[in-house]
This record gives C-alpha cells, structure tokens and sequence, in this order.
C-alpha cells in the first residue's frame, strides 16, 4: 500500500471526538477515590491553633481528623473544602487555597484514596466568635518540634497540653500547612489573614512571630512592614486600652497571596 492509500486508510476509520466520548467505558480503569482535606489556623497567645473532628466511624474510628470528605462528581475542588468547612465546623467566608496532594497507596486502608489538603486561615476575633465549634468537634494548639522550614509532621494539643490521636496522615497535612505558611510570609501578605480588618504594628508582630516560632527584632521588623507598601494607617487609635493607644493600620492590598 502506498503512502496516499494508507493516509487516505486512515481517514475512512477516523472517528470523532463526540462518537468516541459516547462510547468510552470508564470502567475498565482503576480509579481512586478523592477526599478534600482542610487544614484551619488561627493565631492566638503566641500559638497556632486548629479545628479537629472526631471520626465516630471505622477507619480510625474514635481519632480526631481534619475537617474533610469525599468530593461529589460535579463538585470543583474548592467548593468541597468549603462545604467540608461549614459542614465540620460551621466556618465561612475564610480565605482558602489548595496546599498539597497527598497521595500515600496506604494513607487509607479502605482504599486507594487521594487527598487535595486545602489550608483556610481566620483572624483570632472571627474564630472565637465561631465557637463553640460543633458537636463532635474541638480546638487544639498546634506543636511544632522542628525549626524554619524544616517540615515534617507537627501535633495537636489540648488545653492539658496532651496530643491529640490524629487519623491518616494528618500529622503530615498539618505540618505541609506550617511550612507553606512559614515559607511564604515574607514574601507574600498571606500573615495578613490572620488579622482582623483593623490591627497595630504589634498584632502583626505577634502574628510573625507565632507562624515563624521565635521572636522577630521589633525594631527592624516595623521598618520593613511600613516600606513595604503593604500597610495603610486608617488614622484611628486603640481604645479602652491601659497604656498609650497605638495606631491603627490596615492591609493595603487583598490580592496576589
């Protein structure tokens, strides 16, 4: 056969991409499941802390977990972790973005389940007025033992100071959500989500130092932030405070996190 009759071969058994979809059978691959997972922080007393749900069903039945569940066919990534949220832990309108995907064949002895980790952080004033945090769920402090950006899993604490038994590989998702945190606080305004609408120079030291793990120099931290760009006076003063009123700033810009 020549090359003509072979192209012109081919065109007479060429299907379209419509006639192709209409008799694909999906099921003759292997498909995992996919669950969204929600990391949530807020900084408060020099710490992180974060919402965990009691699983009251095999697998790991009786551990606590991230707020999370399987996405629906027609549901995009994002609308799940924020339904996961209002759903565990009744929060909304916080800010959210996709952290990892975690992938492990036996992160979950059911099956073969992916996990799409989002992270939503929320300002300390906003958390607390959330709680209590549903039934079946509670606040714990976030332990961090390694430094900088080292990464690795970090733990869940009560307010004894005891860990939490987390479920999967949630010691894992966490800690991904404190070095993606750590990692882009200096070159990005994400801190500025864990601060209300109004705040002073030191709420966002504060807010520096309890993502980062240790102290900042003061003095050198609020030169940065006022060349930065980034902060707006909103020429008001604390109230009913004990000592000189600071002023008052706000975040200048609310995009490119």
């Amino acid at each position: 056969m020549t090359t003509d009759d072979s192209r012109k071969g081919s065109k007479n058994t060429e299907i379209s991409e419509e006639e192709f979809l209409s008799g694909y059978d999906p099921s003759g691959l292997d498909r995992p499941s996919v669950a969204v997972d929600v990391v949530l922080l807020t900084a408060c007393e020099g710490s992180l802390f974060t919402t965990l749900v009691r699983r009251e069903t095999h697998p790991c039945k009786g551990c606590w977990s991230l707020p999370g569940g399987f996405i629906r066919l027609d549901e995009p990534l994002e609308d799940a972790a924020t339904r996961v949220l209002h759903d565990k832990v009744g929060i909304d309108g916080v800010f959210l973005e996709q952290l990892y995907t975690f992938g492990d064949p036996g992160r979950d002895p059911r099956t073969r389940v992916l996990s799409v980790a989002h992270m939503a952080l929320i300002d300390r004033r906003a958390f607390e007025a959330a709680q209590p945090p549903r039934e079946g769920a509670a606040v714990g402090r976030v332990r961090v033992e390694w430094a900088g950006e080292t990464g690795g899993p970090v733990q869940v604490v009560d307010d004894d100071g005891q860990p939490y038994e987390l479920a999967f590989d949630h010691e894992d998702i966490l800690g991904m959500a404190v070095k993606r945190i750590r990692g882009k606080l200096d070159y990005t305004p994400i801190g500025f989500q864990l601060l209300g609408d109004r705040f002073t120079l030191l709420d966002l030291q504060k807010v520096h130092e309890t993502v980062l793990g240790h102290p900042v120099n003061k003095d050198s931290f609020r030169r940065r932030m006022l060349a930065s760009g980034q902060l707006e006076a909103t020429g008001e003063r604390q109230r009913q405070v004990g000592h000189r009123p600071a002023a008052l700033y706000r975040f200048a810009r609310r995009s490119a996190i």
